[in-house]
């Protein structure tokens, strides 16, 4: 059977335009979750707080952008199922999953910025 995740009910704004449909995983459990057994998304998910992702388990490779307490993107990165993953850093407060090159196709690059609308 075949899960696509989302799209969400939020928009996910970027430098204060809206984006795309955004999923923002807020239980403890969703956070723990992300896209873990879907085949896809539409649009994208925001998870917070995650100073960290990892692709264990992933089926389908992901962009990943992390972002700062401020919205600011710190960096964007595609994860590779099974062997991606982003370091924990102090600075990264949040991370924003998508399918691969939609961050490309939308303009997002470090330090624009990114929010929940």
């Amino acid at each position: 059977m075949r899960r696509i995740a989302g799209p969400g009910r939020q928009v996910l704004m970027l430098n204060g335009f809206p984006l795309s449909p955004l999923i923002v995983a807020k239980s403890a459990r969703e956070r723990g979750r992300g896209l873990l057994g879907t085949n896809g998304i539409a649009g994208a998910m925001w998870i917070e707080p995650c100073p960290s992702v990892h692709m264990v388990g992933m089926r389908y490779p992901i962009d990943v952008a992390q972002v700062a307490d401020d919205g600011t993107v710190l960096a964007v990165k595609t994860l590779r199922p099974w062997t991606g993953l982003t370091w924990p850093s102090r600075k990264v407060r949040a991370h924003v999953e998508a399918a691969v090159g939609f961050f490309a196709r939308s303009g997002v690059n470090a330090g624009d910025r990114l929010e929940i609308g």
